[in-house]
């Protein structure tokens, strides 16, 4: 397929910046189809161009909004037609390697089954990255979760909900659950919030106080 093009720098430590909706994005893989590109879901479109992804996983970064044709988020049964330019984004850089879990403390002020809430001290970098490649919040919360099956640090439908800078601290939001994160990303603004302001999920859950 000499037409298409596979944008991916593995040395890079930046990742290119989309603003889908006001909201900034970064940019993982991106792949233009070839002239000569038969109608494909864009599932199984990625799968064949994506080394270490599972379809599952294409249809979970699907699910969280994260793959994008021209410019638009679409569903995994999208039909990738000539030309169409097919990006994977998500809301933290790139990680270069695994995420390894570490046994870092974390001052954990909040905690229930659909949401952590984590008080970041400054000088912790949140997410692995070039000349950080561990000692971030990102790999104590892969310790903190590593008994929890239903958590993966990779899953673009979980996790942080915003961030900060390295030298910043403050609270920050976990989602647990997708439709946590969904909601959160749906409600979350530039105005910094109280950890109380945070919207709860289920029928009247019964928050739980992390010791």
């Amino acid at each position: 397929m000499a037409d298409e093009e596979f944008i991916e720098d593995e040395c890079s430590s930046e990742s290119k910046v989309v603003e889908i909706g006001g909201v900034e994005y970064f940019e993982h893989f991106r792949f233009v189809a070839d002239k000569g590109q038969e109608l494909l879901r864009v599932d199984k479109f990625l799968v064949a161009r994506l080394q270490k992804s599972s379809r599952n996983r294409v249809q979970q970064a699907a699910e969280a909004g994260c793959i994008l044709v021209n410019g638009k988020a679409v569903k995994s049964n999208y039909r990738v037609k000539p030309l169409d330019v097919v990006q994977v984004v998500m809301d933290r850089p790139r990680y270069e390697f695994e995420v390894v879990a570490q046994d870092i403390p974390l001052d954990i002020v909040y905690e229930d089954r659909y949401v952590l809430v984590v008080n970041k001290p400054a000088g912790l970098v949140v997410h692995p990255g070039h000349g950080n490649y561990d000692g971030t919040l990102v790999n104590a919360l892969a310790w903190h979760f590593r008994d929890t099956p239903d958590y993966d640090v990779n899953d673009p439908r979980l996790g942080l909900v915003h961030r900060i800078d390295k030298d910043t601290s403050g609270l920050l939001v976990v989602a647990k659950t997708p439709d946590a994160k969904q909601t959160l990303d749906a409600s979350s603004s530039t105005r910094p919030r109280s950890v109380n302001t945070w919207p709860w999920y289920g029928d009247n859950p019964t928050p739980r106080q992390e010791q």
